[in-house]
């Protein structure tokens, strides 16, 4: 990629491991954080900006010349307010989304999201509408005309607990638990892959061994513009 690969939420928990295999792999990486001095220290080589997804006007120079963005940010569930899903989750991303609207190319997008956010009913609703908000972040993102991928990950853990194996989903259906070592792999991968573009995918571990190559299993993925005229 000609420019600095943006990640967003670079210095949590998730995103910190996005950043550190992309630096690894020799890529230019750029940490954007509310407060990076608070999170994982980033590596040597990358760039750091402070910015917050919730004022748009912070993201306009923390974003400039990204070839691509992994948008990883911890969701609020305050009811309303700075703090709240609505404004984190889907405020948020369209505040990125129109921050990048002026970049000369459109820059690759992988959103990160999770399970369940079809299951109005489910009781993580209550903590300020989380779920729809989220659902309505990734409709966005959908909408925006950006090459894009949303990853929607399971219950998620640090430990490999539940197997090194990867198991690719879509649908909202599932359930099962996912270390952040794999969502920020799967991230990674999606970035270079034209087999991701413009899909999206629940992820859960299994047992068995880590992939080796991720393209079979973005091939077997179905595009969400597809998947929309299922019934």
């Amino acid at each position: 990629m000609h420019g600095p690969i943006a990640v967003i939420g670079g210095a949590g928990r998730l995103g910190a491991l996005v950043t550190a295999r992309l630096a690894g792999a020799g890529e230019r990486v750029r940490v954007v954080s509310r407060h990076p001095e608070r999170g994982a220290p980033a590596p040597a080589e990358a760039e750091v900006r402070q910015a917050d997804v919730r004022y748009a006007d912070t993201l306009g120079p923390a974003l400039r010349g990204a070839a691509a963005v992994v948008l990883s940010v911890e969701p609020g569930t305050a009811d309303s307010g700075p703090d709240s899903p609505e404004t984190t989750m889907y405020g948020g991303v369209r505040n990125v989304l129109a921050a990048l609207a002026d970049q000369p190319e459109r820059p690759r997008l992988v959103l990160v999201s999770q399970i369940f956010v079809t299951r109005r009913e489910h009781p993580m609703n209550a903590y300020g509408r989380l779920l729809d908000w989220r659902r309505r972040g990734e409709e966005a993102v959908r909408d925006s005309g950006f090459p894009y991928t949303v990853v929607r990950p399971g219950w998620l853990t640090d430990d490999g607990t539940p197997g090194a194996g990867v198991r690719l989903e879509q649908g909202d259906r599932g359930d099962g638990w996912v270390s952040r070592a794999s969502v920020a792999e799967a991230c990674v991968r999606a970035l270079g892959s034209t087999a991701a573009t413009g899909r999206t995918f629940e992820i859960y571990n299994e047992p068995g061994p880590a992939p080796a190559d991720w393209e079979p299993l973005f091939h077997g993925l179905t595009p969400d513009r597809v998947l929309a005229l299922m019934p």
